[in-house]
């Protein structure tokens, strides 16, 4: 992969740690805060912009209940 599509993920991991979900419709947005306040899994998805060059159209960054694992992918590797 290119530096650009690499600055992308750690913006979007950026983004995840922060709160922000990224693209998601506002039921799945209230679900991540919900699991914030209750331990569940925290799900983003982010699109990649045209100007990089890869195959893919989104990454998804999913981090599970209990915090000790984050997991960013394809949604195709899901």
């Amino acid at each position: 992969m290119n530096s650009l599509f690499s600055l992308f993920v750690l913006n979007s991991l950026a983004r995840h740690t922060s709160f922000d979900w990224g693209d998601l419709c506002k039921e799945d947005k209230a679900s991540n805060d919900l699991a914030l306040e209750e331990g569940g899994r925290l799900f983003s998805s982010y699109s990649i912009p045209e100007g990089i060059m890869t195959e893919h159209k989104k990454v998804w960054i999913i981090t599970e209940w209990n915090r000790q694992c984050t997991t960013i992918l394809f949604p195709s590797e899901y």
